[in-house]
């Protein structure tokens, strides 16, 4: 008896070791063959997309810019975030303490950069279809580089002062050897729900209402055949349908986006305290992280550019002399 309640703790020589869950095999099997497939598949689509935009010279424009960003912190969700979720979620936790405060230091960070690359998209998406004639002077391919390095930058200033006390202190909140759990008191998470949510969903919906309300007057100006005579404004017509065809793909991201992050928000709304650990809230974290993998297949169904970029990828095209100057629009 006593041999089988010691193999059922974490650490069975130390007193206080937590006990290690016993999910039945089957489900555990299953469960973690899915999971890990989705895992893969963040991993190979988001890289697609990375390498698509990093390599193609026709690619290399403001908008595909924040696309490029927002795929890096989703290629690092596959990468790091999903695969300890798998394989940690029925086991206890050995990595030890610094990795413990490292992996939800590194989890806020990419979850918050994945935010503000939002934030990003809706802004360059308003100044495109609104203000289309100083769009070109305004948003710069260095301008919005110089926004992407200050989203990440102040994603990990903002989680690494919020959380200082955490990382000095990262088995604070365990209970037990083997664990690794973040208790978010309700006042940081109502801050956290306010300057990583609220705030952000504010600004994108506020934007998109106007992207929307601009969209619309333009297609009935189109059926009634109500345009301008001058060259220069036919050629902004044109320039502006395909803006608002890239509003209408980065609009259906946003909503996305907004279903997958809310519920793992919806406690602080509620006022209670956020609970994180290496077996809790898994749905609710699954939810969210799937959202990386929704997102490259949103661009393989609406971005033809991305479609062909993948038949050079797969089938090595990428390595012959010249690819990078390959017409994919």
């Amino acid at each position: 008896m006593e041999t089988s309640e010691g193999a059922e703790l974490c650490f069975p020589q130390v007193n206080n070791s937590c006990r290690k869950p016993m999910p039945a095999q089957s489900e555990t099997m299953l469960g973690h063959t899915l999971l890990s497939f989705i895992s893969l598949l963040t991993v190979a689509l988001n890289l697609l997309v990375i390498i698509s935009i990093s390599h193609f010279r026709q690619l290399h424009t403001p908008t595909n810019l924040l696309i490029l960003s927002l795929a890096v912190s989703d290629f690092f969700v596959g990468l790091l975030l999903m695969p300890v979720k798998i394989f940690l979620n029925d086991a206890c936790w050995f990595l030890g303490d610094l990795m413990c405060a490292l992996y939800y230091v590194a989890d806020f960070i990419i979850i918050s950069s994945s935010v503000g690359n939002m934030v990003l998209i809706s802004i360059d998406r308003y100044l495109a279809i609104c203000d289309p004639l100083s769009y070109t002077t305004r948003v710069t391919l260095d301008r919005t580089k110089v926004c992407v390095c200050l989203c990440w930058i102040c994603s990990f200033l903002y989680k690494c002062l919020l959380y200082k006390d955490f990382l000095r202190q990262p088995d604070s909140y365990n209970s037990c050897y083997g664990e690794c759990v973040i208790v978010i008191n309700y006042i940081t998470g109502a801050v956290i729900f306010v300057f990583s949510f609220i705030g952000p969903v504010t600004v994108i919906i506020v934007l998109y209402m106007r992207v929307f309300v601009v969209a619309v007057s333009q297609a009935r100006a189109m059926r009634s055949h109500i345009a301008a005579v001058t060259l220069q404004s036919s050629v902004g017509g044109t320039a502006k349908k395909s803006e608002l065809k890239a509003a209408r793909t980065l609009g259906i991201v946003v909503v996305v986006f907004l279903m997958c992050f809310f519920p793992y928000f919806s406690p602080s709304l509620k006022g209670e305290d956020m609970e994180e650990s290496s077996s809790s809230s898994f749905s609710v974290l699954w939810l969210l992280y799937f959202n990386s993998c929704l997102n490259p297949v949103i661009y393989a169904f609406f971005y033809p550019w991305f479609r062909r970029s993948i038949k050079l990828i797969v089938t090595f095209k990428i390595f012959w002399p010249g690819s990078c100057d390959a017409k994919i629009l």
